[in-house]
Formats: C-alpha cells, sequence, structure tokens
C-alpha cells in the first residue's frame, strides 16, 4: 500500500542509504552520497543555450573537462532536444551528434561515466558500445518498445522517466487524478518490465517539466520521499528550468541560485543525483547538505 505523502516526514528519508550499488559492464559503482550529472547538449537547440556545445570542434572537450574538474560523477550526453515542441532529428542525426562525442570524451577521460540520453534503442547500443555507461530514457520506453528489450542486453543501468506524450504533445498531456499516486504506479509497472527484460538496476526520474504543469512540478518536489517507497534511486534534473524562470521571473541565464535552493530541497526531501548545468555549485550544494545531515 502507498501511503499518503502527508504522512510521510522528509525526515523518515533524510539518511542517505549506506550503500546502492550500480553494475556497469561488469564495473560495480558505489552510490554511497548525492551525485552530480552533468548536462552536455550537442544540441543546436536545448532550452538553456549556454548547455549547447558542437561536437565538429573540441569545445565540448573543454567543457567536459571542466564538468569533471569540478567533481561531476557522471557527464550525461544528449543529442536530441526534449525541450518541449523540440524539432524531430533523424535517428541518424542523433548518431551522428552523440557516438563521436562518447568516444572522443572516453579517449581523454576513460575513467568518466557517461549516461546517454536517448529515447531510441538504436541511439543506446550503438553509445554504449561506444563507451556509455548508462542509458538515461526520458520516455522509459514508451517511444521506442525495443529500448527496455535492448537495454536489457546491455548490462548498464538504466534511467526511467515519467512523461506522458512526447516532447511535441506533452504541454497538453497535463492531466492527473492522482498525480503522486499515478507517477509512483508508473515507475512500479516499468521497474517490473525492466526487470524481466534483464535490466539489473533501475533508477527513476519523476520528469519535472514534462508533461506537468508548473504547481504540479512544486507539488511532486515537496513530496520526492513520497517515491522512495518504490526502492528505487531517484534522480532530479531541475536545473534551470521554467519552473524556476516563471516563478522568479528571470530568463535561463539567472536561474543557477533559484536551481540551488530547489536543488537542496531535493536532496532533504530524498535525491540521490542531480541532474545539472552547473556542477560546481550543485557539488557545493551536496557538501553542504552532508554537512547538515552526514
Amino acid at each position: 500500500m502507498i501511503p499518503d505523502p502527508q504522512s510521510i516526514s522528509a525526515s523518515e528519508y533524510i539518511s542517505f542509504p549506506t550503500k546502492i550499488t550500480f553494475c556497469s559492464k561488469g564495473k560495480i559503482l558505489v552510490l554511497d552520497r548525492p551525485w552530480v550529472m552533468g548536462i552536455l547538449n550537442v544540441t543546436p537547440d536545448s532550452f538553456f543555450e549556454k548547455s549547447r556545445v558542437q561536437n565538429s570542434n573540441e569545445g565540448f572537450l573543454k567543457v567536459s573537462e571542466r564538468m569533471i574538474s569540478d567533481g561531476a560523477d557522471i557527464l550525461d550526453i544528449g543529442g536530441y532536444s526534449s525541450r518541449p515542441m523540440a524539432e524531430d532529428i533523424s535517428i541518424e542525426e542523433e548518431l551522428k551528434r552523440t557516438i563521436s562525442t562518447i568516444e572522443k570524451i572516453k579517449n581523454n577521460f576513460p575513467e568518466t561515466l557517461i549516461s546517454i540520453d536517448t529515447f531510441r534503442s538504436k541511439v543506446a547500443v550503438e553509445s554504449v558500445n561506444a563507451g556509455a555507461d548508462f542509458v538515461n530514457d526520458i520516455s522509459a520506453g514508451e517511444l521506442d518498445p525495443a529500448m527496455i528489450p535492448c537495454v536489457g542486453k546491455l548490462n548498464v543501468p538504466y534511467i526511467a522517466m515519467h512523461m506522458k506524450g512526447n516532447p511535441r504533445t506533452m504541454v497538453g498531456e497535463t492531466g492527473y487524478k492522482d498525480l503522486l499516486l499515478e507517477i509512483s504506479n508508473y515507475f512500479s509497472q516499468k521497474i517490473n518490465t525492466c526487470k524481466k527484460a534483464g535490466i539489473k538496476d533501475v533508477l527513476i526520474d519523476p520528469g519535472f517539466g514534462f508533461a506537468k504543469t508548473l504547481k504540479q512540478n512544486y507539488w511532486i518536489l515537496k513530496n520526492l520521499a513520497y517515491f522512495k517507497t518504490i526502492q528505487a534511486p531517484i534522480m532530479v534534473g531541475i536545473s534551470r528550468k521554467s519552473m524556476i524562470q516563471k516563478i522568479l521571473n528571470v530568463p535561463a541565464d539567472d536561474t543557477l541560485n533559484g536551481t540551488t535552493a530547489l536543488n537542496m530541497t531535493a536532496l532533504i526531501n530524498g535525491a540521490n543525483i542531480l541532474r545539472v548545468h552547473d556542477v560546481k555549485e550543485a557539488k557545493e550544494a551536496i557538501k553542504l547538505y552532508k554537512e547538515i545531515y552526514p
């Protein structure tokens, strides 16, 4: 039975688990503290312009090096913009943007963990073959039925995000009878499907901004601990999103302070991984969080 969110105290989940382990290609990874995932968009149209890098030059290597130096635990490579009303691109174009990027990062920073941000199984398979260690899917297999079976054969962790519709239709898919319960049931079913397909490690992402209204985004953040009942690590991606821009009435360039504030809230409410554009500031937030909740 899933409890009423009002009955859950964040303090019940404040102690970070002693040890969460993942297995990626036979390598054991230990999540014994919150991780930071740095966003590396090899796209021309991601919503935050300063996060865009081109794989046609070496600029992305400098961005990668800075993120790694700032303490990123993992880099998330995306070649398909998932912002609302984003332009659709071919699989070939997505592969062109991502595969060489992954290969060059692995060649220059071989110990760096990489996740591939894609909802296409072919891109996931080729990215893992090129060196990616995680698959991060905004649709949790909904947009490509082959995704979950394919990941089940790759021996890497799978990050499943909640979304209804697709990036071009999700703004009209915000109707829920019980928001938290529906998302929780969605993840319970997805994890079961993933396990049957052979995926050993599944992480969940509530999908802030994906088929959610402004109020729904903040309700999910307030009640993030609710999803701890699913017993899967939680990734939170709220960095510089419109849920911050709209409340503060500022452009994306001026949302770092708001992002840090909400990242701290996410940590207190049980987030295990912060997906961010600004690694240094996220690491500082985690350091302060750990000082309060060692």
